[in-house]
């Protein structure tokens, strides 16, 4: 787990006083359109929710329409900061619609406020792994060996020199329990940090910087999931591989705890007080949607339940949508 706190510094330099309400908010809430800019350890009690295996999100998806919804997200953004101050928490959330008659492109609270990236590293480390399968450049039984400066305390003990596993089964082990070693050997294989920025990258991660120093913003994890749900990233090859790994993992105690229908297809980040949740919800009420998280507050039970609650309001806010 790649542990970094000089992030906050600068996560505490945006913040401010919304009506008595801690949050980061650079504008309180706001359309963005398509295009514009906008290592964990185990947890001891998270609770699986059972879904159904993931499909691929159907593309193209539809155009936004000119349909004036800026009051219905300024109301939102209120209560969801409203949500996050009761729990003592400061967060950026990011959204993206990818159904209905008038999806937002890309919706954001403090969406390019800088925060420790954790273990969503391991996110486009993943959709890498996938594109290069849907290519054939890479094979999920490819065997890929362990050395020992890939080590970091994790969930398996079976990493020995010279020990080597298939690309499937490490990939597996990242996507369900965020296990660090597994993560090191595949981000190796791919050509360390730069060649993961540089995926990242031509996917929308534009001011993030993975792995090393390990940062990123909400904005750039929904921007990176929302490549992928449209088929930009390998397409539903790509898809197929990657979304049952992320699917039903031992973190659902944030956004798929508050999401009513799964699957819940996701990847989270934490260490210590830092919580982040970057999701995609295949099945909402009007289709797809993009939910990210990125957080820091009371950590533990406290921290997952605010995000498992604006994950909720986030859904109902779906439900009377266009």
């Amino acid at each position: 787990m790649i542990r970094l706190v000089a992030a906050f510094a600068t996560v505490g330099a945006v913040l401010f006083l919304v009506g008595g309400i801690v949050f980061l908010v650079p504008g309180l809430a706001g359309f963005i359109p398509v295009g514009s800019r906008a290592a964990a350890t185990p947890l001891a009690t998270p609770s699986p929710s059972a879904s159904t295996s993931p499909s691929p999100i159907p593309s193209p998806t539809p155009s936004p329409s000119p349909v004036n919804r800026s009051a219905a997200f300024k109301t939102l953004g209120v209560d969801l900061n409203r949500i996050a101050a009761k729990a003592g928490v400061r967060a950026s959330i990011s959204l993206i619609e990818l159904g209905g008659s008038s999806p937002a492109g890309l919706w954001s609270l403090g969406g390019d406020v800088q925060w420790p990236a954790d273990s969503t590293y391991k996110l486009p480390l993943l959709m890498a792994e996938a594109a290069g399968i849907a290519s054939g450049q890479m094979r999920g039984s490819d065997k890929l060996c362990y050395r020992p400066s890939d080590y970091e305390t994790g969930w398996y003990d079976d990493y020995a020199s010279g020990v080597c596993f298939t690309r499937d089964v490490l990939a597996q082990r990242v996507g369900e329990k965020s296990d660090n070693t597994a993560a090191h050997i595949l981000v190796r294989y791919l050509g360390g940090s730069s060649a993961l920025n540089a995926f990242a990258r031509k996917f929308g991660a534009r001011a993030s910087q993975f792995y090393l120093p390990n940062t990123t913003t909400s904005a750039d994890l929904a921007r990176l999931l929302g490549a992928e749900a449209r088929g930009s990233a390998g397409g539903s090859a790509a898809q197929k591989w990657l979304y049952p790994i992320l699917s039903n993992t031992n973190y659902e105690a944030g956004i798929p705890n508050g999401t009513k229908t799964g699957p819940v297809v996701h990847k989270v980040g934490f260490n210590g007080k830092s919580i982040n949740d970057a999701a995609l919800v295949i099945h909402g009420p009007h289709g797809a949607y993009v939910l990210v998280v990125c957080s820091t507050g009371p950590g533990g039970a406290v921290g997952w339940e605010t995000i498992a609650r604006i994950a909720s309001r986030v859904w109902q806010f779906e439900t009377v949508r266009p």
